[in-house]
């Protein structure tokens, strides 16, 4: 079998290891490192996970700079051509600024840090990402945001909903997100953004494993033979 997964790495990232060992521990295959200066992806990428952190010390908007970084139109390019592409935390931030998902991530209503397990509730378990869980399923993850506010307007809200693209959303209200959105799922399908950690939680010595599913059931749908 075969699975060819690639990390970025921005400066600031702080969570691409933690990216790299959930993706190696799951496929049993280390992913590549690209570096936010690279101007091409490598070939034959089956998967693109960009990671959580903070890209440019958050400078400007949270992910704003990195979106204009070099490997980014590699970035979109790959997912225009339907490769996978999984944006945890500032990677989710990255992706809204790249245009690759609509809406924003604006500062917590709180205007604090948030840095706890929580619960979520699983809205699609058709995508890619996701067929790994039961729609409806409550599942823990741990989150470390301070923008993770997902904001949109009402119709983009609606369409959202609508469509199914809504992947998961906070079990109670947590930091002023639009209807307690936690992960947003791309037109295609293809592309995800999500707050929580699921990378931080695959095995039980993590405190749990909830989130081990989202990765097997992303390699399994992706793995060749």
């Amino acid at each position: 079998m075969s699975f060819r997964a690639a990390v970025i790495t921005f400066p600031g990232s702080n969570c691409d290891r933690d990216m790299a060992d959930a993706l190696e521990k799951v496929s049993g295959s280390a992913p590549l490192r690209v570096w936010h200066g690279d101007a091409e992806l490598p070939e034959r990428l089956d998967f693109i996970a960009l990671p959580g952190g903070f890209s440019y010390g958050d400078y400007l908007r949270s992910g704003a700079m990195a979106a204009r970084s070099p490997v980014m139109r590699a970035v979109i390019a790959a997912a225009a051509s339907g490769v996978p592409v999984l944006g945890v935390c500032n990677g989710f931030q990255v992706l809204t600024e790249a245009g690759l998902l609509p809406g924003a991530l604006m500062r917590n209503a709180g205007i604090r840090f948030v840095c706890r397990d929580v619960a979520l509730v699983v809205e699609n378990s058709q995508s890619l990402f996701t067929a790994g869980y039961e729609k409806g399923q409550r599942i823990a993850l741990p989150v470390a945001h301070h923008d993770g506010n997902y904001f949109a307007d009402d119709a983009t809200l609606d369409r959202l909903e609508g469509e199914g693209r809504v992947a998961f959303r906070y079990a109670e209200a947590l930091n002023g997100s639009a209807r307690n959105i936690a992960g947003v799922l791309s037109e295609s399908g293809n592309v995800l953004g999500m707050m929580p950690h699921p990378e931080r939680a695959i095995e039980a010595a993590h405190g749990g494993s909830d989130g081990r599913a989202l990765f097997a059931s992303a390699i399994k749908s992706l793995v060749k033979a």
